[in-house]
């Protein structure tokens, strides 16, 4: 029986599960650790008069499918039809994905920097859009969760936007039970998959030098630049956040036949 590379993943939800799909579709046995869900937070005041105020917003931002989710369940519940002036920014491809399931709506998302080399899906990348240089005044709204970095906030607002910043969900970091408590102390995987640097920091506390040692799979320059200093000593950078890009690279990091092939460059998952 072929040897399937053991795999440990972090994404949770949907995400996840479309993640365990992209690597068991390559030859790997995927392990979900379990350590972190996404909890939709309750309606406040100033959420409530964004979204009465909704139309007076020239740009909206969204950082992650699930802010994205967040933002469809109270335009639902506020505007069964949506105003047609908004425009509608995402970092990346899985969270233009639900915005524009959800809302109908089209979805500006950052581009390649030539035709050589993949979309980078990043804050950097998004504020180098044309359509982002100058906001004079303009009435931005940023859809995020609690935390985060704050490149977005601070570049947008320096460049004249009127930014409101609108964390509508908050992530739960727990801690591995069992098997997977030892998994990590061990380093008894192949590759371990990490796309959230609070969760990385997270991990990095359960982790033995086995596991520090074994191959890390990041979607970013920056995640990779976090993990070293957290002590992971082989991180390696995925072309992108997508289910598809991460799992290229962990079944070319797994030494896998075709791992090198990105067969989907528009994959939304």
């Amino acid at each position: 029986m072929m040897y399937r590379p053991r795999v440990l993943i972090t994404r949770p939800g949907e995400r996840g599960r479309v993640l365990a799909s992209a690597l068991s579709s390559r030859g790997m046995a995927v392990e979900p650790l379990d350590m972190m869900y996404q909890e939709m937070l309750p309606e406040t005041p100033a959420m409530r008069a964004c979204w009465l105020d909704f139309d007076h917003f020239s740009r909206i931002i969204v950082v992650s499918p699930f802010a994205a989710e967040c933002l469809a369940d109270a335009l639902d519940r506020y505007w069964p039809q949506l105003p047609i002036g908004p425009q509608y920014y995402a970092v990346g491809s899985a969270t233009a994905e639900v915005l524009s399931r959800e809302l109908q709506v089209k979805v500006h998302l950052p581009v390649a920097a030539n035709t050589f080399q993949p979309r980078r899906e990043t804050s950097e990348a998004l504020l180098a859009l044309p359509s982002l240089q100058h906001l004079d005044e303009e009435k931005v709204l940023l859809v995020a969760g609690v935390g985060g970095r704050t490149a977005l906030t601070e570049t947008l607002t320096s460049r004249g936007a009127r930014l409101t910043r609108l964390a509508l969900y908050r992530r739960v970091v727990t801690s591995p039970q069992g098997a997977m408590r030892d998994c990590l102390s061990d380093g008894l995987f192949d590759a371990l998959i990490v796309s959230s640097g609070e969760l990385l920091e997270h991990l990095a506390g359960w982790c033995g030098s086995a596991a520090l040692n074994q191959p890390l799979i990041v979607s970013s320059q920056r995640l990779a630049t976090l993990a070293v200093n957290l002590g992971f000593a082989d991180p390696r950078v995925a072309a992108g956040a997508t289910a598809t890009k991460l799992a290229a690279m962990t079944a070319r990091v797994c030494g896998l036949e075709g791992g090198d092939v990105d067969h989907d460059d528009l994959e939304k998952g």
